[in-house]
Order: structure tokens, then sequence, then C-alpha cells
């Protein structure tokens, strides 16, 4: 008996695309967030090398926004520590970034942390 399986290979294709679709947003996703991490993190160096010539904290957040190559900088979240009056030369100053993480994936805010967040630490001079 020959059967007619004209229908299959549409049925079979429309189960298996949303899965590869899945699958090709979560790896965009992936890259990303490791592109922005990057990013983030290249910030906080030459902002940490910027105070630890002795600038003020203003300058040292207009330098980070100024900088930072991805998205929107006032969403971007800056810390130094000791701040501006208790820094001393031969102390330690680290610059914290935080910067707000927006998956495309439905559900994925769910496994990844609300906010990427880097830090850099240097001698000041």
């Amino acid at each position: 008996m020959i059967r007619n399986e004209k229908g299959q290979a549409i049925v079979e294709f429309a189960l298996v695309v949303p899965i590869l679709l899945l699958l090709l947003v979560g790896i965009i996703d992936i890259g990303r967030l490791a592109f922005t991490y990057s990013s983030l993190h290249f910030t906080a160096q030459e902002t940490v090398r910027v105070a630890g010539i002795g600038k003020e904290d203003l300058q040292l957040d207009s330098f980070a926004r100024n900088n930072l190559s991805i998205g929107d900088s006032a969403k971007l979240q800056v810390l130094v520590t000791p701040q501006e009056g208790a820094r001393k030369s031969g102390e330690y100053v680290t610059v914290t970034l935080k910067y707000p993480v927006e998956p495309f994936l439905p559900f994925a805010d769910l496994a990844l942390p609300e906010f990427l967040r880097t830090d850099s630490t240097i001698r000041i001079e």
C-alpha cells in the first residue's frame, strides 16, 4: 500500500523551526552579553587609570560615560571607592561599573543577572 506523504516535511519543519529560532536568538544574546561585558570591563580599566592620576569623581563619571561604547550611557552606574576626599597617593582606588542586562529571549531574565558588573583597581600615583 502506497501512502501519500506530501505534508510530512512541512509538519516536521513547523515543529523544528521554533526550537532552531530560540537557539539562534539565545546564541545572539550570549554574544551580546559577552560583548557588553568586554566593553564594560575595558571602560572600567580606562576609568581607573584616570582615577590613578588624581582626577575628581565627577570627571571619572563623565569619562566613563563618554567612553562607553555600548548602549545608553545614561544607564551606566559608576562607583568610585574610596571617595574623592579619602584618596591619598600610594593607596588603591577601585572603579565599579554596573550596566543593566536586557535579553531578547523571553524568560532569559530569570537566568541572567539584572546588571553586568565589573570593577578595576589601581594604585594612586
